[in-house]
């Protein structure tokens, strides 16, 4: 018969043990919105992803786009499913209260104001926003973006800085490598993306690869390589929220 044994205070943790092994059942106060980027309707229904939307600082943006796709065809909203369905999974299994801000990959949306805000009012201790990139074809590797402008000022700002440079080097132990074009040393500052300037909570908006390029299509187009992206996520997120 399970025996549980719980530690109280802001890691709340319930430890239940079964023959000697003790199972993390969730870990209170820290909730993980996961954002897979883009959806796979988007395309059909153009009159609703291009009607536009806040932006943040004064801006307006689209409310959606359809993402890009590998030069063979595959899309980055079921590259960006397959990665956030993997680190959701890894995330649960150490515990952590995951979200996602849509679920499935079937759907129009969310705007990318909406993505913003289920963050913000879930609270979350860390966002993790996947997409791939579409550059040009010698472009490769991924890169790590926070918003070059502070939408809840300065501390919690800094804190999406910890959570990105903590992103980064997970994803360089996980084997992948920052990229070869954009940024520094995998990591980039934005002032145009809504799911950057709309958040109050510690958000990363991570570019896995580029889909135009060979090598990294291959690794996104595998399962194997989908599961070492997330694994890389999956321990960042740990490492900064000191639970992994």
């Amino acid at each position: 018969m399970p025996v549980s044994g719980v530690v109280h205070g802001d890691d709340f943790v319930k430890l239940t043990w079964f023959g000697g092994t003790a199972l993390r059942a969730y870990v209170g106060g820290r909730i993980v919105v996961i954002d897979p980027g883009h959806n796979g309707a988007n395309a059909a229904h153009p009159d609703t992803i291009n009607a536009l939307v806040d932006a943040g600082f004064g801006d307006t943006k689209p409310c959606n786009t359809t993402g890009t796709s590998t030069n063979g065809g595959y899309t980055e909203h079921e590259f960006n499913w397959g990665v956030a369905t993997k680190l959701q999974s890894l995330l649960q299994a150490r515990g952590f209260d995951v979200r996602m801000t849509r679920s499935n990959d079937e759907g129009v949306g969310p705007c990318v104001n909406k993505r913003a805000a289920f963050g913000n009012d879930a609270n979350a201790a860390a966002v993790v926003s996947i997409h791939g990139d579409g550059d040009d074809a010698t472009a490769r590797g991924f890169y790590v973006m926070t918003a070059q402008r502070a939408p809840a000022g300065a501390a919690m700002a800094a804190q999406s800085e910890t959570l990105a440079r903590t992103m980064r080097d997970a994803l360089v132990s996980a084997g992948l490598s920052p990229s070869n074009h954009l940024g520094s040393g995998g990591l980039w500052q934005r002032g145009d993306l809504a799911g950057l300037n709309l958040s109050v909570r510690p958000t990363v908006m991570i570019e896995m690869g580029n889909m135009r390029n060979s090598s990294d299509a291959a690794l996104m187009s595998s399962s194997s390589g989908q599961q070492q992206m997330a694994q890389g996520l999956a321990d960042g997120v740990g490492a900064y929220l000191g639970a992994g």
